[in-house]
């Protein structure tokens, strides 16, 4: 049997994916907006994970609809949608309860229904298969099989791409869990690793970004320690890093779709069991509070540069979760605008990898056009994201774009000269 792949969810993980996937088989990629849809049709696509000549090159092969009914006469369903937190950092699960019962109104017996998004372990057998029985009518492990492969996209990284990182794999039977493996194995050239049951493939998804957001909180921690003593945390890092086995990383700002979201959703699992994860949750308060910490410092340089707080003009520069891509979803940046806004100062954000029109109809953050081309002056600038093309600015633009006394504040270490560096 040739296998036809229903890709549901066509964001950061699942258009690059199905793209893959397209290179070897027939799919149809399936998203509940069809203005995204229209878009990739187009040969387009505004992630810019994907450029339009890879789009365009597995064209034949790639449909994309929002009427599930189209999907029917697929084999392989993989879920790709996103797994995000409340307000109160508990797991939202609807995107993921609403993709099974789609696909419950579709699959047929035989097929196989596979999860990438990120979730605690036992979320996909316990909770989303039974939706999809709900609605099908049909029996888990006899009329259809299950899998789980957890998304390893890295936005905005050309190097590390889909078919580059290994993935791991797994099945909810022994044959299944090869068919499944050997489904991956055909596009991804990196290789796979199969697991031994889609538990295992759950808890090694999470624990993979909790560990970066742990390693990242004592850095963060390091540098507010170093800060207080007058000490360049760069400088420590750069000596640090001379022995083998230190582990390089950077303090800064943990936000985005993964490494500021998913260890909550292991620690909500950890509670639920009647265990609290206090180095976890610990690493997610000291990464959450450096947003604040780097405005208030921003406040205090300002006030010893003689400079006005209330009122005052400053430009932040970045606003995407990381630099080169234009993802905003959970960044961090919005702490620092937040809390300067507090201070009742007027915030400027110009960002040249976001579009301006999208993002005000989703998050109104005030982006302005380049301010490098306008004549206005500002009290102080905040470099919050480090894009290639504010690493290529000089001093001399920075103070082109001030007002008496600079105030420079520094979060990614590429300014020259900067008032502050974190």
């Amino acid at each position: 049997m040739t296998n036809k792949i229903c890709m549901i969810g066509l964001g950061y993980v699942g258009l690059p994916l199905a793209v893959a996937f397209a290179e070897k088989y027939p799919v149809i990629g399936f998203d509940i907006s069809e203005v995204r849809n229209k878009e990739l049709e187009d040969g387009h696509d505004r992630t810019l994970e994907i450029d339009d000549e890879l789009l365009a090159s597995v064209k034949s092969n790639l449909q994309f609809t929002s009427d599930i009914q189209q999907t029917k006469d697929c084999n392989i369903y993989i879920v790709t949608v996103p797994t995000p937190i409340d307000a109160a950092n508990r797991p939202d699960l609807t995107p993921l309860i609403k993709s099974s019962q789609t696909i419950g109104e579709v699959i047929s017996k035989g097929d196989i229904v596979i999860y990438e998004s990120t979730v605690y372990p036992g979320v996909t057998e316990d909770i989303c298969i039974p939706e999809v029985e709900k609605v099908s009518g049909l029996k888990f492990n006899v009329d259809f099989f299950a899998g789980y492969s957890p998304e390893r996209i890295n936005p905005g990284d050309k190097e590390h791409t889909v078919k580059k990182i290994l993935k791991v794999t797994a099945g909810s039977t022994p044959e299944i869990s090869k068919t499944v493996d050997s489904l991956y194995k055909s596009v991804i050239t990196a290789g796979t690793h199969l697991a031994s049951s889609i538990k295992v493939a759950e808890a090694s998804k999470v624990i993979e970004n909790t560990q970066r957001d742990v390693s990242i909180a004592l850095i963060n921690e390091l540098a507010l320690i170093f800060d207080q003593m007058g000490i360049d945390t760069n400088e420590v890092l750069e000596a640090a890093g001379t022995k083998w086995n230190f582990n390089h990383l950077k303090p800064g700002l943990v936000g985005g779709h993964c490494i500021g979201v998913d260890p909550y959703y292991l620690t909500f699992k950890a509670e639920e069991l009647g265990y609290k994860p206090d180095l976890i949750l610990a690493s997610r308060q000291i990464n959450n509070g450096m947003g604040k910490y780097i405005a208030e410092k921003t406040i205090k340089e300002m006030i010893m540069a003689g400079k006005k707080v209330k009122d005052a003009d400053i430009l932040l520069l970045g606003v995407t979760f990381k630099e080169d891509c234009p993802d905003i979803r959970n960044t961090k940046v919005i702490d620092i605008i937040n809390e300067l806004k507090d201070y009742k100062a007027n915030v400027d954000v110009y960002d040249p990898w976001v579009d301006i029109e999208e993002e005000k109809k989703h998050y109104h953050h005030g982006i302005i056009q380049n301010p490098f081309e306008a004549e206005k002056k500002y009290d102080a600038i905040v470099v919050a994201v480090g894009h290639k093309q504010f690493a290529e600015l000089t001093m001399a633009d920075y103070h082109a774009q001030l007002r008496d006394e600079s105030v420079i504040i520094d979060v990614k270490g590429i300014v020259p000269e900067p008032t502050w560096c974190l």
